[in-house]
């Protein structure tokens, strides 16, 4: 079983605790980053708290919740090393594994439904890289341009 990073706003906190009763009853290690009440936070702070678990190998995927779950996605995916794929449907969450090997799962608690969230989960963590050269290709590019740090700024 994996060691699942959960990290949400208090937007996504509610559907957060759905998803943390499903994974532990699955037999995954949850790690519960918060936050745990309705009371207003800022999305980045736990974006950065599952990107760095991630990071530091104290946890094997991540998912984040918000409200859109687009914050969520941007915010992680500044993280070097990760790659947050947001997902509203199966088809999604399959491909984001397989073709994009994402380590983030990213979910909008107010566009979708607690059912729907947790089919998500399920497939995500179902599912698993491909392998396939294209893939391994364009991760490889992805990667690169991580490693530049290009500056859209400067141009450079």
């Amino acid at each position: 079983m994996s060691r699942i990073a959960l990290g949400a706003d208090h937007g996504g906190y509610l559907l957060k605790a759905s998803i943390v009763d499903y994974l532990k009853a699955q037999g995954h290690q949850v790690i519960d980053l918060g936050t745990h009440t309705s009371e207003p936070v800022d999305y980045p702070d736990y974006a950065l708290a599952v990107g760095k678990a991630l990071v530091q190998e104290d946890a094997d995927l991540g998912i984040l919740v918000c409200g859109s779950g687009v914050g969520v996605t941007v915010a992680a995916n500044k993280i070097p090393g990760i790659r947050a794929g947001m997902c509203h449907d199966s088809f999604s969450a399959r491909q984001a594994r397989e073709d994009d090997n994402t380590n983030v799962l990213c979910l909008g608690a107010r566009v979708i439904g607690v059912q729907l969230a947790l089919d998500i989960v399920r497939i995500w963590l179902n599912s698993s890289f491909s392998g396939a050269e294209r893939h391994v290709r364009r991760l490889g590019k992805v990667k690169e341009m991580e490693r530049m740090g290009l500056s859209a700024r400067h141009g450079q």
